[in-house]
């Protein structure tokens, strides 16, 4: 059995019904999208996808300064006066 990783289920048939009435009722968190009492997608607002994309970038972004960190050995120090 899948967890479900929302405070708020659906399943298909009411979010077919009526899907703004579900994002209301969500007040902004996740809902889990059920089939056959199965997780299969997750409904988020677009302010919380905005956020997670953002976030997301933000991790990413960290892992390249911590992978460059690394080449600092073999860098060439440079002189900004001699450029």
């Amino acid at each position: 059995m899948k967890a479900v990783l929302a405070n708020c289920s659906a399943s298909i048939s009411e979010l077919k019904k009526n899907p703004s009435a579900l994002i209301d009722q969500s007040e902004g968190e996740p809902i889990a999208i059920l089939n056959h009492n199965r997780p299969t997608a997750y409904l988020v607002p677009a302010e919380t996808y905005e956020l997670l994309m953002d976030r997301l970038e933000d991790y990413q972004l960290g892992m390249i300064v911590i992978e460059r960190q690394n080449e600092r050995i073999s860098a060439v120090e440079v002189n900004i006066d001699e450029l």
